[in-house]
């Protein structure tokens, strides 16, 4: 007999039974990822993130698992729903708390309902959709919400759940053997436009490269993280990612973190943070002290291409939002999600305005297109 269970933290789960079940393609629906976050004061309640994971049950043993949390506020998730709070908290509801199957500050598509392949699998993850429709029910929440699925996640959901999409920028090898083979399938304007951003940092003088996070010592972790939270703080954001988290990624996930460092001399002037799974780099974090023309594209881009060259992986998703991406060779790819709203009214009404918000994003989707950077598109 199947079990649901609950958890108010990561480490009341084993590392090695999660993970089993997480795999090593994605790094932030890993034990050491989620877990760190909440070790390392990245995740507190009073920020709106209490962890509320569930695990599946076979007798004691472990067959599935997904990262769950209840939410006070939708901050922090990139799938914007604030509309739908107001809506339901003028008609005398309570939008808050709800229930997010996702990870925190992270718009990375990845497995989010977590089972071992097999035939089994779909049973399982179905398993897993009922107990958290389950829970909402159980404790009178407004609605539980699944973001940045992957194909094999969407087949569990039924038509209670509603589907709504959004576009990122994802980059895609095509076999290149390096940079130049890549920058030969750009049609000739983009192909020049980047060559000249990257002239323009090599003229500045700064030393850019590509460095694996376990390589770099404490001093440098610090300038690091310094540069994540002045980015943070100029444009009046909150940066929730602590030092020892910063630290603790370094320690546990080892050359899976990389960083692109741009130097003079000893001094780390600006930083872009990437993880990277078994096929896959995501990009995270950007920060800079200096004002260089072409230097965001440089760290954030440029290497990261070179880097997924280099290593064999097929994709590049360098993170949320940015039509700007596209003269840099990243395409638009459809991102998806998953929402159970409880009352049915207040379903029905959201389901006919997401039909058409994907209308339009399937119309804004063609457009971009058009407008491919390839001159074989």
């Amino acid at each position: 007999m199947l079990t649901a269970r609950f958890h108010d933290s990561l480490d009341d789960i084993e590392a090695s039974a999660w993970d089993a079940l997480a795999g090593a393609a994605n790094p932030f629906v890993s034990h050491a990822f989620l877990a760190g976050l909440e070790r390392h004061d990245c995740i507190r309640r009073e920020w709106g993130w209490q962890p509320h994971h569930l695990t599946l049950h076979d007798g004691e043993r472990l067959i599935g698992a997904a990262p769950v949390y209840l939410k006070g506020n939708s901050h922090g998730e990139y799938v914007f729903d604030w509309g739908w709070a107001h809506a339901w908290e003028q008609a005398g509801g309570d939008y808050y708390p709800k229930l997010l199957l996702g990870v925190p500050y992270s718009p990375i598509p990845g497995p989010r309902l977590l089972v071992a392949d097999g035939d089994e699998a779909p049973a399982l993850r179905r398993a897993l959709i009922d107990a958290l429709a389950e829970e909402a029910r159980r404790h009178g929440l407004s609605s539980v919400h699944a973001n940045f699925l992957t194909d094999d996640d969407l087949d569990a959901f039924d038509d209670a759940w509603l589907p709504r999409h959004d576009i990122q920028y994802h980059w895609h090898n095509r076999g290149y053997g390096d940079f130049a083979d890549f920058l030969a399938a750009l049609k000739h304007k983009k192909r020049k436009n980047i060559r000249h951003e990257r002239r323009q940092v090599a003229d500045s003088g700064l030393a850019c490269a590509m460095v694996a996070g376990n390589r770099l010592s404490d001093a440098e972790w610090m300038q690091i993280h310094a540069l994540y939270q002045a980015t943070f703080d100029e444009k009046g954001n909150h940066a929730a990612l602590t030092l020892d988290f910063f630290r603790h990624l370094a320690a546990s996930l080892g050359d899976s973190v990389q960083v692109a460092l741009a130097r003079h001399g000893d001094d780390i002037l600006a930083m872009a943070l990437f993880l990277r799974g078994e096929n896959t780099l995501y990009g995270r974090y950007w920060g800079t002290r200096v004002d260089v023309p072409g230097l965001h594209f440089e760290l954030c881009y440029y290497l990261g291409i070179e880097h997924a060259i280099a290593h064999g992986l097929q994709r590049f998703e360098p993170g949320a939002q940015g039509r700007h991406k596209m003269a840099r060779g990243f395409m638009p790819t459809r991102t998806h999600s998953r929402h159970f709203l409880v009352h049915e009214g207040f379903r029905a009404a959201v389901a006919r305005a997401l039909r058409e918000e994907d209308e339009d994003m399937q119309v804004y989707a063609e457009e971009l297109r058009v407008h491919s950077p390839y001159a074989e598109a």
